[in-house]
């Protein structure tokens, strides 16, 4: 494969429609979504108009016919200004959308992809439990065979998107039966929203990610068709792992684009700040400060543009995408302290870009596979112990 990681013309024409995008209509507005806890319906809806939901999906189901390249692009442009505009259209594709494409069958396909695409609608992706995160295979969900109907009980816990007004539908992983040496069977199954026993919570509270939707689910006696199972029964954990493998891309490549988005306000801001009669960019401590995190969101991009393109082609890119959302999550961290630094006061201000960007940082650490997780899958890759 080529090491080239230029763009072609296609993809830098989306990268700047994204990047106008991201700085005319998602700049100006979302402080003030983000301090109301207010999911941002108006901007999720102009995201659908122009394609973004549908960018690495078929024509033919309503997409763009891209690939994840370009989905990585447009997720790095939108967290140079915002992570929750991007964690909702990240979630929405790789989660809410892909497992469908990549497992559905044609029926499934045809009745969910292209609202999905056109982001009239919102999937969500039910994997994680009070107790089974990283522990994945510890799903306590069953979903046990009643006639022509799966009843499925449980709960589920920091879903993304699975609350908001225009969600249509959830993938739930559940127990649906046991291996013979005892170990589950995990099988993944389609839940529209709505259907009478799926509760889902009031958001949550949190540190960051404020203008997304984060919730619980409970799962009480709820019934779905025996055709709502998504592939083949027993394979949900095999279908998830890789789901969260190509979900790791894209999620690295919104943590370079909030890296990027913090040496942009870093540079603005040593321009703009004056202290002892001149700009603090005059200063070698500040302008080493800031060539560091240039030079970290530089190689965080390379990163995650690799694993895209393996993905893309077709190759291996377990380890390569592992490698990215490790380094770039943790590069986010890096850069959103050292922005907030060199603001000083003013870094602590809602009011700030950098503030926010500071707050949805550390989640990148931990959402679809903590950093440990990822060391685990590069040492696993690289022939160690499991």
């Amino acid at each position: 494969m080529s090491l080239d990681h230029r763009l072609t013309e296609e993809h830098e024409e989306l990268r700047r429609t994204v990047e106008a995008f991201a700085h005319d209509v998602v700049a100006p507005k979302i402080g003030d979504y983000y301090e109301r806890h207010e999911f941002p319906y108006e901007i999720v809806a102009e995201m659908g108009r122009m394609g973004l939901f549908g960018l690495p999906f078929p024509e033919e189901y309503g997409g763009m016919g891209g690939d994840y390249l370009a989905l990585g692009i447009a997720l790095e442009e939108l967290a140079r200004v915002d992570s929750s505009v991007a964690i909702t259209l990240e979630a929405g594709v790789s989660l809410g959308a892909m497992p469908l494409h990549l497992f559905g069958t044609e029926e499934q396909k045809r009745t969910w992809l292209p609202r999905l695409c056109a982001g009239e609608m919102l999937g969500a992706f039910g994997l994680t439990e009070p107790g089974a995160g990283s522990d994945a295979g510890g799903t306590r969900t069953t979903a046990v065979r009643d006639g022509d109907e799966w009843v499925i009980n449980g709960s589920k816990c920091f879903i993304t998107n699975s609350g908001t007004d225009i969600t249509g539908l959830v993938t739930v992983t559940a127990v649906t039966g046991r291996k013979p040496d005892g170990r589950p069977l995990i099988s993944s199954i389609i839940v529209p929203s709505g259907t009478p026993g799926f509760t889902v919570a009031a958001p949550y509270s949190k540190v960051g990610w404020n203008a997304s939707d984060t919730r619980e689910l409970s799962f009480d006696d709820v019934r779905v068709p025996v055709e709502n199972l998504l592939g083949e029964e027993g394979r949900g954990y095999a279908q998830f792992l890789r789901i969260l493998d190509e979900g790791r891309v894209a999620i690295a490549a919104l943590a370079t684009g909030l890296a990027q988005g913090c040496v942009d306000e870093s540079v603005k801001y040593a321009h703009e700040r004056h202290a002892f009669g001149r700009p603090i960019g005059d200063n070698q401590a500040i302008q080493f400060k800031i060539a560091d995190m240039e030079m970290k969101a530089h190689m965080a991009r390379i990163g995650w543009r690799d694993a895209a393109s393996r993905l893309v082609l077709g190759e291996s890119f377990k380890k390569e995408a592992a490698i990215a959302k490790l380094y770039s999550s943790t590069v986010a961290v890096d850069n959103a302290r050292d922005a907030t630094q060199i603001h000083g006061g003013y870094g602590f201000m809602n009011e700030y870009p950098v503030a926010r960007m500071w707050r949805d940082s550390k989640i990148l650490e931990i959402g679809e596979g903590t950093s440990e997780v990822q060391r685990m899958l590069i040492a696993r890759e690289l022939g160690l112990p499991a």
